[in-house]
């Protein structure tokens, strides 16, 4: 699986917003608000093929965090990903 690459990640104040293409005014039903982890995530699997134990390799080599942690927490965020449409 891949992120959209039509997704356009945005910082707004102390916020990072994802939001689709193509809004001329800004449809809050339609933006997404990353923490921080969100958004290094995001910036490292952009333009590549990944998976959850692509992402579980992110988590570790980025936070100190047990191995059984940074899978749950990647299976969860992929499954966000995914139900959100930001996969293809």
């Amino acid at each position: 699986m891949k992120l959209r690459a039509d997704l356009q990640l945005r910082k707004l104040g102390d916020d990072h917003i994802l939001v689709y293409p193509g809004q001329d005014q800004l449809d809050m039903s339609k933006v997404f608000t990353f923490n921080e982890t969100a958004v290094q995530i995001w910036l490292e699997l952009q333009g590549k093929e990944f998976n959850v134990e692509s992402v579980t390799a992110v988590l570790l080599d980025n936070y100190e965090v047990e191995e059984s942690v940074a899978e749950r927490d990647a299976a969860k965020l992929v499954k966000q990903f995914e139900r959100q449409g930001f996969l293809i």
